[in-house]
């Protein structure tokens, strides 16, 4: 997963504005409490990062590979 995925999972699930907040300031014991901004500039792949936001704030797995769009033309 790029970066750009995993931001766009974030916007999708939680939304611009609240996802770039519980990014900068939700600590998951997972990440060995680190926030997701700061797992993510530490190194761990974005997909780590990703799956343990979605565990940590009970995404269901239905939602966790993102929403569906219609490919552009």
């Amino acid at each position: 997963m790029r970066l750009s995925q995993f931001w766009t999972l974030m916007d999708d699930e939680f939304g611009a504005a609240y996802a770039r907040s519980l990014a900068r300031s939700h600590v998951l014991h997972a990440l060995d409490d680190r926030s997701a901004e700061q797992a993510l500039e530490d190194g761990v792949p974005p997909r780590t990062v990703w799956f343990a936001l979605c565990e940590d704030m009970d995404v269901p797995e239905a939602r966790r590979l993102g929403v569906d769009r219609k490919p552009r033309r």
